[in-house]
């Protein structure tokens, strides 16, 4: 299995990465972990445009499904004519909320691209992935994935607040991309974001090979963030998403 950092920028594209979005590889299959504002343009650095083959989605907020309208246009109107319907994993309102972000009447001209299918708590198959999902703690309907392929394992957490589910559903994994978008402050609003420190205490007790911390918000210091990771009792190796960071396992 391979994983490539897309985008890693959280709430918001910064100046050196579109928001969130990984692109996962086994046996010639590509799938897309999200797909966040800027993240389109990213891609095409690292991979063919329209050789994707499903996207899931975590959850609706922009900055990890609102690039799905533009790759919609790519897959639409290429020159050499529309590229193969592909599916779509998210939660329950994707389809009509991606519509609705693209201004589109109720009608099939998305669905005639994107095979939308609801993402529920449990396994799925998708291509030669057994995908893994549960609820996370965050305000929508957001979801934590574990892929698994030829006996490897990654979870992604999407967006969460402290979460025990992200800890049985991550129980393992060769890697953990794991949200640290809150810096370490007395403040916090619950069930929203983690920390650091809370990214790498959610990693020891899931017993994951490598940490890697995501959904990097552009306005804190990211070595602080890793500081917060490296102090809070995970034994494991831990480092910060980078776009183009390539992780093979």
């Amino acid at each position: 299995m391979r994983v490539t950092v897309i985008g890693c920028s959280g709430s918001f594209p910064g100046p050196d990465s579109p928001a969130s979005s990984y692109l996962v590889e086994a046996d010639g299959f590509s799938m897309l972990l999200d797909i966040g504002n800027g993240a389109v343009g990213s891609l095409q650095r690292f991979h063919g445009l329209l050789d994707i083959d499903a996207i899931c989605i975590s959850h609706l907020h922009p900055d990890h499904c609102l690039d799905l309208t533009v790759y919609w246009i790519a897959r639409t109107y290429c020159p050499d004519g529309p590229a193969p319907r592909i599916p779509v994993y998210g939660p329950r309102d994707t389809a009509d909320h991606m519509i609705k972000a693209y201004e589109l009447e109720p009608n099939p001209e998305m669905t005639a691209t994107f095979d939308f299918r609801p993402l529920e708590p449990g396994p799925t198959r998708i291509g030669p992935f057994t995908v893994t999902t549960a609820l996370m703690n965050h305000p929508v309907e957001a979801y934590g994935l574990r892929i698994e392929h030829g006996g490897s394992a990654l979870t992604y957490s999407g967006d969460t607040g402290h979460s025990d589910d992200l800890v049985r559903l991550a129980r393992g994994s060769d890697l953990f991309l794991c949200e640290a978008g809150f810096a370490d402050r007395p403040d916090l609003p619950p069930d929203m974001h983690l920390t650091g420190r809370e990214a790498g205490e959610h990693a020891e007790r899931a017993g994951v090979g490598r940490l890697v911390l995501t959904h990097l918000l552009p306005w804190n210091d990211p070595s602080e963030t890793l500081s917060e990771a490296k102090a809070s009792g995970f034994r494991g190796p831990v480092e910060l998403a980078e776009v183009g960071a390539v992780y093979d396992f």
